[in-house]
């Protein structure tokens, strides 16, 4: 993926203005942003070396000089963790896409046990593994509810959020929803290179969504773990639910989505009126706001 390095870079370099850094503006500029020349003398390294950085010729590039062009380009920790991604492919786990995602039979028993809270299990790349009642009747009532366990139908949470109408509408705020959800999975491709299912996922969203390859050319990074969403709900109305995002204990990279309101409020009626199963008549639970999300650290 050295191609995806320079395009890392050039979008940051892309993102910054010489002045914003102390450096002198000179002469016409035919694209926005920093030159190479003026990255590479704010990171302290020569131009040759960077251009060589950027275009994907230069091996075991060290960590300092990693260091020094994050500071450069004034990255986030998310974004340093893929820089490094991108640039060092040993970090790299290599993925083996001839293994069938499952989730294990104890966990897939857990996740069924849990009341109260919706709870989707995913692979890395969005799977659905597995979800307990009330996750189901939360994220995708329209699916059926054992989709997950057959490989071949298993609903995509990142897919459906793109491709599938009854999801776009599910969120009040869409199209932050979609922002985060390809920044997240910008994070995921630079861990896992190889991963052949991955890729063409990403080339069909590219393909089929004008906006997901707008949103992905842009080359967004962003560990979203935990915050709070805004669903407008077919059947239950307007609620706030709050979220975390939790790895599993073990190499799979399979996670747990959990959804939960706050007690006494009417998202919690509204999450125990969903779990008792399908609702005959929709209701508005809270009156529609703008969405947030936060990220762990």
């Amino acid at each position: 993926m050295d191609t995806e390095l320079g395009d890392f870079l050039r979008s940051r370099r892309g993102g910054l203005r010489p002045e914003e850094l102390g450096l002198a503006s000179y002469g016409s500029r035919r694209v926005p942003g920093l030159r190479r020349e003026e990255l590479a003398q704010l990171a302290g390294v020569s131009v040759t070396y960077y251009t060589r950085l950027e275009q994907g010729q230069s091996q075991n590039v060290s960590d300092n000089v990693l260091d020094a062009i994050a500071r450069a380009l004034r990255l986030t920790d998310d974004e340093i963790d893929h820089l490094r991604d991108l640039a060092k492919p040993t970090r790299r786990k290599r993925a083996n896409p001839a293994r069938a995602e499952a989730v294990r039979p104890s966990t897939a028993q857990l996740i069924g046990a849990m009341e109260g809270v919706a709870v989707v299990a995913m692979d890395r790349r969005s799977d659905v593994l597995a979800w307990n009642a009330l996750g189901h009747q939360l994220l995708a009532p329209h699916f059926a509810a054992d989709s997950p366990g057959s490989a071949a139908q298993r609903p995509n949470l990142t897919r459906m959020l793109f491709l599938d109408q009854a999801t776009r509408d599910l969120y009040v705020n869409w199209e932050d929803e979609a922002r985060r959800s390809v920044a997240s999975l910008r994070l995921v491709a630079g861990r896992h290179p190889d991963d052949r299912h991955l890729a063409e996922l990403i080339g069909e969203l590219c393909m089929k969504s004008r906006f997901f390859a707008t949103l992905w050319s842009r080359h967004p990074v962003l560990n979203c773990t935990f915050g709070v969403k805004y669903f407008a709900h077919p059947q239950v109305g307007r609620l706030e639910l709050r979220f975390e995002v939790v790895q599993m204990p073990d190499n799979s990279a399979h996670r747990m989505l959990m959804y939960a309101a706050e007690p006494g409020t009417p998202a919690e009626a509204a999450l125990r009126l969903l779990g008792r199963g399908p609702v005959d008549e929709p209701s508005e639970s809270i009156p529609g706001v703008v969405e947030r999300s936060h990220r762990e650290r």
